[in-house]
């Protein structure tokens, strides 16, 4: 991913990423392991978490039936956090750009492979997109599943719409701001932060992609993916397509 996107997790939103979700590890795991029951995910062997963040979905794939998981991010913070919650699950960490990868497993030794939470339109290039589609269906075994989460950008809000609440309590209040163009929008976090000598602002901007479920559907079949899942999930759109 860009180095703006790795300077905004590090310098800003690390710190406030598990505060941001408003629940507690265990439920936000809990969460995960429905959605991916839901989606029919059920993995056996080894499921790779690209993008894992605080392992959500790391945890999740494991409790599933996983029997390793490997769980990459660029954040080192955010890969302690996933360490120190793991508990006894099989679950390796690796501190890494998502699109290397394939330096860590294997061709056909995946029973499944996650990019969800959003991560997707961190990538530099809609190339970069397509390029993990390829590599994922490279290093899945037949019928291995890709499990991707992400937001659709494709449809511009207008005016005051482009102000998104994220949340707030007493010592902490965090909204974005989009700012769209052709390809990608741009989101400015900002999070006032309470402290005893009273609020301070910090802020921090990255670039996302745009992308389409419809786009993003049609390079999976060009792949050799077939799409078993494509639906509105909350706020997230879900795709789940196997190894054919």
């Amino acid at each position: 991913m860009t180095n703006d996107v790795q300077r905004h997790y590090d310098d800003l939103l690390a710190a406030h990423y598990s505060w941001m979700s408003g629940l507690p590890f265990a439920q936000k795991v809990d969460e995960q392991r429905a959605l991916l029951t839901e989606l029919g995910v059920a993995p056996t062997g080894l499921a790779v978490d690209l993008g894992c963040g605080p392992g959500y979905q790391s945890c999740a794939l494991s409790d599933i039936g996983a029997r390793t998981v490997l769980a990459v991010d660029t954040s080192r913070a955010l890969l302690d956090e996933l360490a120190a919650a793991k508990g006894d699950r099989a679950i390796r960490t690796e501190q890494a750009d998502l699109r290397a990868f394939t330096t860590l497993v294997a061709p056909g030794s995946a029973d499944a492979i996650a990019c969800m939470g959003d991560t997707l339109p961190h990538l530099d290039h809609r190339g970069d997109v397509f390029r993990l589609f390829d590599d994922a269906h490279d290093r899945l075994c037949p019928g291995g599943w890709l499990v991707l989460t992400f937001r659709d950008l494709s449809a511009e809000p207008r005016g005051l719409d482009r102000f998104l609440p994220v949340r707030a309590d007493d010592d902490r209040i965090m909204l974005c701001a989009l700012d769209y163009a052709p390809e990608t929008v741009t989101v400015s976090d900002l999070i006032h932060v309470r402290s005893p000598e009273g609020w301070t602002l910090r802020k921090s901007s990255y670039r996302k992609l745009r992308l389409s479920p419809a786009d993003l559907t049609a390079g999976l079949e060009r792949t050799g993916f077939s799409v078993t899942h494509d639906r509105a999930c909350g706020r997230m759109h879900a795709i789940v397509a196997r190894k054919r």
